[in-house]
């Protein structure tokens, strides 16, 4: 039995103190989650013998988390802690030579480069910026360093009113004013060219000085945005040149090259009207590959992979015959052949890219989630996970033979019962095939009734992959004696293009049949108990419960909404992104006429909420700008008005997600007491 340390908030004497309860339990707890390390960003040395690697850990009695970075051998071995800062050290690299390693750290105040023997002895600061370093890479012959930094280039109230230093407002006339979870700070995130010799990073060049434009993009870009040519003579970077309403409104990022000797440069991507991202370049420095989506304004379409040859001029996309996204691009050393990762059934999986033939080949199969690619000579280094284990480090040699190398969370995990995931194949209502993953509780027993969840997933266009989620955890839901029934509904990718477009402009449609389907099919089954079924899920997977508690027709009797969207004419005015808006609902509601409008704006939950009848339970973020929190808080109101159980969980300083570990543990206890109190009964 695996003894557990739960932290009980108590409040004595005015103060908060943490007391220890001890606990016993051999299956998934909210605290445990908390426990795991979270393993990131694996580097391999130049000369292909060592791994350095990021482990994130969290102490849930104080509320925050650290990030240190580790090493070990390729070959296998003990993994060592090699920096031991307060603060957490991030972005860690090998320098091209070998001979140091470098990372972020805030130990000197600011978020700075920081250098160290391979092996975190001997840690030196070397840069000196001014303010906060957030991403850094060393140009392949040495001489140079590039980094990211913020650059302020607008005015706040009180710049332009400098005699009301109190006042705390701001003054808008354009779009884009906030963005995901958090408002504009009137700067943007630039490259900077330095000088780098004997351990020192001189002051930068600012390569887009003026501009009011970011690299890497907000809010999801980082170093894989912006790569070093071979020969250090030009930065490829991206970039989408746009600002306010039309920035809003586009998804038309450019890859751009920037010539450090004659400070010119040029847009490869032109042409291109959808994101444009990762460039790489080729080992000889005479081809780039970047991945790159058509429509613009579609920020789910296929990721394609886009070749640029310098000597043409050209651009071709070499995956014209492949109806899989493709993304992680890392060329092999004789420039022969990429690979890269792309999502197919459920799983995420490496591929191969014959440069010369462009012959795709699956090299890894499995219920898994690969995460990165890193090459060790002829042998691949990478991470994944799957439903039931968070990430380890993996490494794959020449004959396909895979070996675990990374051991994070074994002894915390070693006495945890895991539940057992089935695939399964079912029929839709339009004859199709969809897979739909049913995970069972630990110590599953088939004579028995459990109570069932159906899981909608996000995005929309998000797969229900192998992922290993730290709230939305299939393990913790079953652990609490729930079935999980989580189809790879119409409108996900890695089922073809087609499955995954069908979605734009049909909320509320074939969607829900799916979702429907699988839920009915696995309602069958003796072992499920078909008066005890609920339906939870978070974004677009919150709108869909919103949408089925108008129309589940009595199936369900319990209902959990995270972030979901409920007026889509409100949410249409009051998100940032108008891009997906425009996609995905088909423009605005006003535009009467127009089919696509027409049928997204008569599928809005809020339209449906006189057939509400089902208990539901909302929960939101206040810092959520994606989907504003004011949407589930209508949903809630027009409950309570209805007469309908409900409960409203509000976090303040959350957003799309919960991600703060009190909090986190909080949304755990609120999400199984609500479905217990009606599931289980």
């Amino acid at each position: 039995m695996k003894t557990l340390q739960i932290c009980l908030l108590l409040i004595l004497s005015g103060q908060l103190v943490f007391a220890q309860q001890t606990t016993t339990s051999d299956r998934y707890t909210p605290e445990l989650l908390w426990k795991l390390g979270r393993v990131s960003d694996i580097q391999v040395s130049p000369d292909n013998k060592t791994i350095l690697y990021g482990v994130s850990w969290y102490n849930l009695a104080e509320n925050k988390g650290n990030r240190d970075l580790y090493s070990m051998e390729v070959s296998g071995g003990n993994s060592v802690k090699v920096t031991t800062f307060k603060g957490s050290e991030v972005n860690g690299i090998f320098r091209p030579d070998g001979k140091k390693i470098a990372f972020l750290s805030a130990e000197s105040g600011s978020m700075q480069i920081w250098e160290a023997n391979p092996d975190g002895s001997v840690p030196v600061q070397i840069s000196n910026t001014g303010s906060d370093v957030t991403g850094f890479s060393y140009s392949p012959n040495m001489k140079y360093m590039l980094y990211t930094q913020r650059v302020k280039l607008d005015k706040t109230a009180n710049d332009i009113y400098p005699d009301l230093p109190k006042a705390n407002a701001r003054i808008e006339d354009d779009l884009m004013y906030r963005h995901w979870d958090s408002w504009s700070d009137f700067s943007y995130s630039h490259i900077f060219v330095a000088s780098y010799a004997d351990g020192k990073v001189e002051k930068g060049k600012d390569i887009m000085h003026d501009q009011r434009f970011e690299s890497p993009m907000a809010p999801w870009g980082g170093m894989e945005q912006i790569n070093w040519s071979p020969q250090s003579d030009k930065i490829a970077y991206t970039c989408k040149k746009l600002v306010g309403i039309e920035y809003s409104k586009s998804t038309n990022s450019e890859v751009y090259v920037y010539n450090l000797l004659t400070g010119n440069e040029i847009n490869v991507s032109k042409g291109i009207s959808g994101y444009d991202q990762d460039p790489v370049f080729s080992p000889d420095g005479k081809k780039l590959v970047w991945r790159s989506m058509a429509r613009d304004g579609f920020e789910a379409d296929k990721d394609r992979i886009m070749f640029y040859d310098f000597n043409t001029g050209k651009y071709t996309d070499y995956s014209e015959k492949f109806d899989q996204n493709a993304n992680n691009f890392t060329w092999t050393a004789d420039g022969n052949s990429i690979y890269f990762l792309s999502p197919i059934h459920g799983t995420v999986q490496i591929y191969s890219l014959s440069t010369g033939t462009k012959e795709i080949r699956q090299i890894t199969k499995g219920p898994w989630d690969y995460l990165s690619i890193a090459l060790a000579g002829k042998d691949i280094v990478t991470s994944k996970q799957s439903m039931t284990s968070p990430t380890e480090i993996f490494k794959i040699d020449a004959s396909g033979n895979e070996t675990q190398l990374s051991f994070t969370n074994k002894e915390i995990l070693k006495d945890i019962k895991s539940a057992k995931v089935e695939e399964r194949w079912m029929t839709t209502t339009d004859n199709k095939k969809m897979l739909t993953w049913v995970i069972y509780p630990p110590d599953f027993d088939p004579n028995k009734k459990y109570p069932t969840l159906l899981f909608c997933e996000g995005g929309p266009q998000s797969m229900v992959s192998q992922f290993f989620s730290y709230r939305w955890n299939f393990q913790m839901m079953a652990a609490n004696d729930y079935i999980i029934v989580a189809p790879n509904r119409r409108g996900l990718p890695g089922f073809g293009q087609e499955w995954n477009d069908q979605i734009s402009g049909d909320y509320g449609g074939q969607n829900m049949k799916d979702y429907l389907t699988s839920i009915d099919e696995m309602a069958k089954e003796p072992f499920v108990d078909k008066d005890r079924l609920g339906s939870v899920g978070a974004s677009y997977g919150g709108f869909s419960v919103l949408w089925l508690a108008g129309h589940h027709e009595k199936r369900f009797k319990a209902f959990i909404s995270h972030c979901g969207m409920f007026n889509l004419e409100d949410q249409y005015l009051t998100t940032e992104e108008m891009w997906f808006v425009n996609w995905d609902l088909g423009g605005p509601y006003w535009k009467k006429g127009n089919p696509k409008v027409d049928h997204s704006y008569a599928n809005s939950p809020h339209k449906f909420v006189d057939k509400w009848d089902t208990p539901i339970m909302i929960i939101e973020g206040e810092n959520d700008f994606r989907i504003p929190y004011t949407q589930g808080m209508a949903a809630y109101n027009a409950a309570k008005l209805l007469g309908v159980p409900a409960r409203y969980l509000h976090f303040p300083e959350e957003s799309h997600w919960v991600l703060r570990p009190q909090n986190s543990v909080l949304w755990q206890r609120e999400f199984f007491r609500f479905l217990d109190e009606y599931l289980k009964k």
